[in-house]
């Protein structure tokens, strides 16, 4: 049975882009007006997941997928380290939400409350009910925009020529260092095992990351990213982690990419994720740009050079190394995106450092690529 009270809570909204394009709907989640980069993910489950993602950090998500919210949202609950196990955060990370059709009635065995719920009691607006196909479409051909994304209450509507003004002036997220906002101000310890000890450079590491070191025994030292090379060795760390994370990787502090060469530096085992891969690039000479529309999806075929296999990974971000700025450094290209031939991983030649630009970890499936945390422990001897 349909709460009908859901229903008189969700006012008009209206998504305005930077190029004046309109589209109206109805609101969902928290009245209110929010800003950012408005993207699209072709993910067709894991929306928790997501919504927590802290590399999501200044969007607006758009899910392709027709139907949103049918499995409902779980409790914040957290494993015996203190680790979320339903989501990658705790607290959702997107500024905003857009989706064709809301499923009001969710059913799961871990659902205690609709997504509608989710995203009011976080003050996060959404908007469903519009045609989210032609909005991708138009993201793929003119690239990702920045946007207003306006809710109203009751029976207030969206005043659009007023919105269609404002975003003119809509900061960039990227021109600032999102990352400061999703790290950790203070270390956090994870003792799992004996196996070794991993310090993870935190750039707003997702949940599945650390739970996936901690499944293999491992322990897992939490570090703000402005930790220097020598307060992290100060833990008598076995190997390095640098994690995925949101924004430009160029307007991270500099600090962070010094940090990352001097750990290189000194021969420890290195593995970057994500934004973690970029960071190690950057550390040793190699550049990254902004993708058009970026990767972020469940699906994508990441091409191994070296053995000719193909994976299917996830991922989540919208900048890349590029690849001529590799030449002249220790770093080869390992991998490269079978769609558009984008660098997807890279190693060292001293066969300790390598980074992926996906999420090895993924959950929801694939679980193709975990064997790439087994290869990290290994070259730590």
């Amino acid at each position: 049975m349909r709460n009908k009270n859901s229903y008189e809570k969700a006012g008009k909204a209206a998504l305005v882009l930077e190029d004046d394009t309109v589209f109206l709907g109805d609101g969902f989640g928290s009245p209110g007006k929010i800003s950012g980069e408005v993207v699209f993910s072709t993910s067709m489950v894991g929306y928790p997941e997501s919504l927590t993602d802290p590399s999501y950090h200044g969007r607006i998500l758009t899910l392709t997928y027709p139907l949103i919210g049918n499995y409902g949202v779980p409790e914040y609950t957290v494993d015996e380290y203190g680790v979320p196990i339903f989501f990658e955060s705790i607290g959702i990370k997107v500024r905003g939400l857009v989706i064709q059709e809301l499923c009001r009635t969710p059913s799961h065995w871990t659902s205690k409350r609709t997504l509608d719920e989710w995203l009011r009691s976080e003050g996060i607006p959404g908007i469903c009910n519009i045609d989210t196909r032609r909005l991708t479409k138009k993201l793929r051909e003119k690239g990702v925009m920045l946007g207003i994304l306006e809710v109203c209450e009751g029976d207030d509507e969206p005043d659009v020529e007023q919105l269609v003004k404002e975003v003119k002036y809509v900061p960039d997220p990227d021109e600032k260092d999102l990352v400061s906002d999703v790290t950790i101000k203070e270390p956090i310890w994870h003792r799992a095992g004996e196996r070794g000890r991993i310090v993870l450079i935190d750039c707003g590491v997702k949940a599945g990351i650390v739970r996936s070191l901690l499944k293999r025994k491992m322990e897992v030292i939490r570090v703000p990213y402005t930790f220097s090379a020598e307060e992290i060795m100060e833990y008598n760390p076995d190997g390095i982690l640098v994690s995925n994370g949101p924004g430009d990787p160029k307007r991270m502090p500099r600090k962070t990419i010094e940090t990352t060469a001097s750990l290189i530096d000194e021969g420890m085992p290195v593995m970057g994720i994500c934004l973690g891969n970029q960071i190690i690039s950057l550390a040793l000479g190699g550049d990254t740009y902004k993708l058009k529309y970026g990767h972020r999806s469940q699906n994508q075929p990441a091409y191994d050079l070296k053995t000719g296999r193909c994976y299917i990974t996830t991922q989540n971000h919208g900048y890349a190394i590029d690849e001529k700025s590799l030449k002249d450094t220790d770093l080869e290209v390992w991998f490269i995106n079978a769609n558009d031939k984008t660098v997807e991983g890279i190693r060292h030649g001293n066969g300790r450092v390598f980074a992926v630009q996906w999420y090895p970890e993924a959950s929801p499936v694939p679980c193709d690529t975990n064997l790439l945390f087994d290869l990290f422990i290994e070259m730590m001897g």
